[in-house]
């Protein structure tokens, strides 16, 4: 395999798990119960948030370091074209995606807090909301979906995640 096959080979790897995270995030039920602005942030937000879940799971089990890496590769990935189409330069967009991947990250350590205390809703209006908390009633459905997705996907084999299999 020559050198730039190998990050071929990476993306292909996660290619159905990176695809099932963005058709699970730009499910409506998110937009219309969930008051996440349907917006280029608040979307980028929402596939955050199912990545961070999804990114969560593989790095409970040793066995999904590698695929919880590529899969963080296939969102840069994704994210780059984006960033292009809606007009950033190409000096701008390595920053961009910096900045992105630092969202990310707190946003998996926020995520990872809340639900190891049992309350999502503080990282949610921080990090998906930014700050301006919708009715109580829509916090609690984007908590309840994400949460029910961290746990379901818990019961999924790591291979089965990998394949683009989301509970």
């Amino acid at each position: 395999m020559g050198f730039f096959d190998r990050f071929k080979a990476k993306r292909e790897e996660t290619a159905a798990l990176y695809a099932a995270v963005v058709a699970r995030a730009r499910m409506p039920h998110w937009y219309l119960d969930g008051a996440v602005p349907d917006t280029m942030d608040g979307r980028f937000d929402m596939i955050a948030a199912v990545l961070a879940m999804v990114m969560l799971r593989l790095e409970s089990d040793p066995a999904g370091a590698r695929a919880a890496t590529h899969l963080a590769e296939a969102f840069v990935d994704d994210m780059d074209p984006q960033l292009r189409e809606i007009g950033i330069g190409d000096l701008m967009v390595g920053k961009h995606i910096g900045r992105m991947m630092g969202m990310l990250g707190g946003r998996l350590g926020a995520y990872r807090d809340g639900i190891a205390a049992g309350d999502l809703k503080p990282a949610l209006v921080r990090n998906l909301y930014r700050g301006e908390a919708p009715a109580e009633a829509a916090v609690a459905h984007v908590e309840r979906e994400l949460l029910a997705l961290h746990a379901a996907a818990a019961g999924v084999t790591i291979d089965r995640l990998v394949a683009g299999e989301l509970p």
